[in-house]
């Protein structure tokens, strides 16, 4: 009869694979004594050194992981659920190229993980809340931003067409670069002038900033642009023909606005766009059927090209105009307010830092006898006098439509606070009346703000 064998045999050789060996719990030679213990000696142990019998992976999720891995070459997202997709969101990429993501991965977590690994300040409160618009929004301004003239390659600015077009609504390209001249034909340019540079058939670059041609037409929905032509940082290469827009520039970006039909709003400042180009501009912006706010602030327009303004005002549907800090004098102000007292559309006008003197002024005052839609005036730091102040304490007593007056830094004296004491105090409408800086007495300025504060309380409960 066999003996009952109290122990099990230690493991034969044949079963002593590397494998088993490197993973198994026991030490070599060890008797397994239980049951349990034969259970384990069956076990498959994996080359994968995280393998774990506890954490099996689900199989729908090791699909997700080869969704991510080969996304590239083989895209699968519509078909997913919005669990899954999610799941994506977080584990792909944000180095894949443009023409896989673009049209296909929805905004969410993947444009934000793309927008932070990008730029350090990300606040999606100002696209909208949309991380993908702001995405491609700042993409499409860094690369316009980086063209330069006869180096940078149009179809780097093209092949994003259609990727970005459906969210793109805002550009705020900071500064424009020029073409790079070649040093050597810059000197002869110097020493010989234009006539041996037309023998060497030199013609000189394409453009000399970025072409807004190739560009604005396709994008049909954008509805703001703010340009300045400067180049930042420029260090000791500096010149002021770095921080201004060229004859050329200026037509070719006039007709690229024009054929912008979306376009809402245009911010051209610190350009320096004097008459000539503010009237080539406007010429192109006549009967403009989209756009609502301009701004050439802080540019060395005169009168010339106020009087074109003056007549943009009359054939457009402007709501905001900002002409602060140019050249504009008494003329141009008049040409201005001529246009105003005929408008019906414009809520705000902004002529700050002028030189209208009371000429302007006074031309501003009388135009708002026949203005009842205007809202904002700002005349801030004209050389106004109590002249100007009492053309405007008629108006102000008159209508009851502007809500807001600023005539800041001038020299109104006693007698203009007085005039404007007498309007304000049959006046409900205005809730906000800058006069600091204007030699009007405290007592009268107490009055003013004391209306005001009456007139905002009002309007405030209302609103209500």
């Amino acid at each position: 009869m066999l003996k009952k064998q109290t122990s099990f045999p230690v493991l034969p050789e044949i079963y002593k694979t590397p494998a088993t060996m490197s993973r198994s719990p026991y030490p070599p030679g060890a008797k397994l004594t239980s049951t349990e213990d034969l259970r384990k000696t069956r076990r498959i142990i994996a080359e994968y050194p995280d393998w774990s019998l506890t954490i099996i992976p689900c199989l729908s999720n090791l699909c997700l992981q080869s969704i991510v891995k080969n996304f590239e070459e083989k895209p699968i997202y519509e078909e997913l659920s919005d669990t899954q997709k999610d799941f994506v969101h977080e584990g792909l990429s944000t180095s894949l190229p443009l023409h896989v993501t673009a049209n296909l991965i929805s905004d969410g977590v993947y444009w934000k993980r793309c927008c932070e690994q990008r730029w350090d300040l990300c606040d999606v409160s100002l696209y909208g809340h949309s991380w993908k618009r702001m995405f491609f929004e700042r993409h499409m301004e860094n690369i316009i931003e980086l063209f330069i003239p006869d180096v940078t390659e149009p179809k780097t600015v093209l092949e994003m067409i259609p990727h970005c077009n459906n969210y793109i609504k805002r550009l705020d390209i900071s500064q424009l670069l020029p073409p790079i001249k070649e040093p050597q034909k810059e000197k002869e340019e110097e020493e010989y002038g234009s006539e041996l540079a037309s023998e060497n058939e030199y013609e000189g670059p394409s453009m000399d900033h970025f072409d807004f041609n190739i560009l604005l037409d396709k994008l049909t929905n954008l509805e703001e642009l703010h340009l300045v032509y400067r180049v930042k940082q420029c260090g000791m290469n500096f010149e002021w023909k770095l921080f201004e827009m060229t004859d050329r520039d200026c037509e070719s970006l006039a007709k690229a606005i024009k054929s912008c039909k979306t376009l809402k709003l245009l911010r051209l400042h610190l350009s320096h766009i004097e008459d000539k180009k503010c009237r080539l501009l406007v010429k192109w912006l006549l009967d403009h059927p989209s756009l609502r706010t301009l701004d050439f602030s802080h540019n060395v327009i005169g009168d010339q090209g106020a009087r074109a303004i003056g007549k943009l005002l009359t054939r457009s549907q402007l709501e905001t105009l900002n002409l602060c800090d140019n050249n504009i004098r008494g003329p141009g102000a008049k040409a201005i307010a001529h246009a105003l007292s005929k408008n019906s559309t414009l809520l705000s006008l902004n002529l700050r830092l002028n030189r209208l003197r009371d000429e302007g002024g006074e031309a501003i005052g009388k135009a708002l006898l026949n203005n009842n839609t205007l809202l904002h005036l700002h005349l801030g730091a004209n050389e106004l006098t109590a002249l100007t102040a009492m053309a405007l304490s008629k108006a102000l007593f008159q209508s009851n439509t502007l809500k807001s007056i600023n005539l800041s830094c001038n020299n109104l004296g006693v007698d203009g606070g007085n005039a404007l004491v007498d309007a304000m105090s049959k006046n409900t409408s205005v809730t906000e009346c800058d006069i600091r800086q204007t030699e009007v007495d405290e007592q009268s300025v107490s009055f003013i703000n004391q209306v005001v504060r009456t007139n905002w309380s009002v309007e405030q409960k209302r609103h209500a």
